[in-house]
């Protein structure tokens, strides 16, 4: 009561209101100024890798040395040069170094290291929040990518730059990544049964556009601290909810503007292997990328798409089933 109180008459008028149907509110909110004191090493590999500010950054460890190699050899086919690997083990490092990948091993952190090198998949997906805090206080637009991704286009070719973070989705048709209008029946309330819910499915925290902006770093910095305090939740699960759950008694949102990317452009293996390969039309359509997350068989799978969709091998996927076995 005390906060509502005090915000009571602090609303200052800037702007008038203009005829109906013209009115737009704000999406895009002011990039940061970039502080090159915080890091000059990383600023230094920045200023030569980026384009236009921007650049895909990943993470990758030893465990995903096959896939990480598929990664950037698509990267590299496409022809993008703004791209850069973490390293977060010796391993990765050399390697990308002998293969010629632009390559960034942080400064020792305890805290990183010990789970960027033996770390699994999740436990290494978390320590993203933390590392991108840096590129973002130096002013960069970051597209977050897993390696379990391949590129077939330039994807800054296809972001619009909006919003504070563009995300693409674990939706698999319009409503599912979009958003839809769920009814929850509940008989016994009877004649008021039936209750309105808003639905949509989760952004894939594997592939992400996410700009300079406070809100941007308010969100690392909530699933980071997140993550920290509770070791076993789940990155994704964490991301979603500091991105969608609104202010309410005992809790303050976070005021982040957010645009689900084109789910055929930006692809899922989900919507790839239970529809698009089924689809006679679907199939001619050329995704920006692919995103292996909804099955395990990562890298054979990987493989049969390069096949599908680079060298136009049309029965490529038909053998998988459309999930894990």
């Amino acid at each position: 009561m005390k906060l509502q109180l005090a915000g009571q008459g602090k609303n200052e008028v800037l702007y008038k209101a203009g005829p109906f149907g013209t009115v737009k509110a704000l999406r895009t909110n002011p990039t940061v100024t970039p502080d090159l004191s915080i890091n000059p090493r990383l600023a230094q590999i920045l200023e030569q890798v980026a384009v236009k500010k921007e650049l895909i950054v990943a993470l990758a460890n030893s465990n995903v040395k096959e896939m990480l190699e598929m990664w950037f050899t698509n990267i590299k086919r496409v022809g993008i040069s703004n791209y850069l690997v973490v390293a977060l083990d010796d391993s990765i490092e050399n390697f990308c170094r002998s293969n010629d990948v632009p390559v960034y091993r942080r400064d020792p952190d305890d805290g990183v290291d010990n789970i960027g090198k033996t770390g699994g998949n999740h436990a290494v997906s978390g320590l993203k929040f933390r590392v991108l805090r840096e590129f973002l206080q130096l002013g960069y637009s970051v597209l977050l990518s897993d390696i379990d991704i391949i590129f077939f286009q330039n994807p800054f070719d296809y972001l619009y730059r909006d919003s504070d973070v563009e995300s693409m989705s674990d939706g698999h048709n319009n409503m599912t990544a979009y958003g839809f209008n769920d009814v929850f029946d509940e008989p016994s309330m009877g004649w008021a049964r039936y209750a309105h819910t808003m639905r949509i499915w989760v952004y894939n925290s594997g592939f992400f556009f996410i700009r300079p902006t406070i809100p941007s770093i308010e969100l690392l910095d909530r699933v980071a601290g997140r993550l920290s305090r509770e070791p076993k939740s789940w990155d994704q699960a964490v991301f979603n909810e500091e991105l969608f759950f609104p202010s309410h008694p005992g809790y303050e949102g976070l005021h982040a503007s957010k645009r689900t990317m084109d789910i055929y452009l930006f692809m899922n293996s989900k919507v790839l292997f239970k529809t698009v390969r089924k689809d006679v039309h679907l199939r001619k359509l050329k995704p920006v990328i692919v995103h292996l997350n909804y099955h395990p068989d990562k890298s054979d799978r990987m493989k049969a798409v390069i096949e599908f969709y680079v060298n136009g091998k049309q029965n490529a996927l038909e053998h998988f089933p459309d999930g894990s076995e």
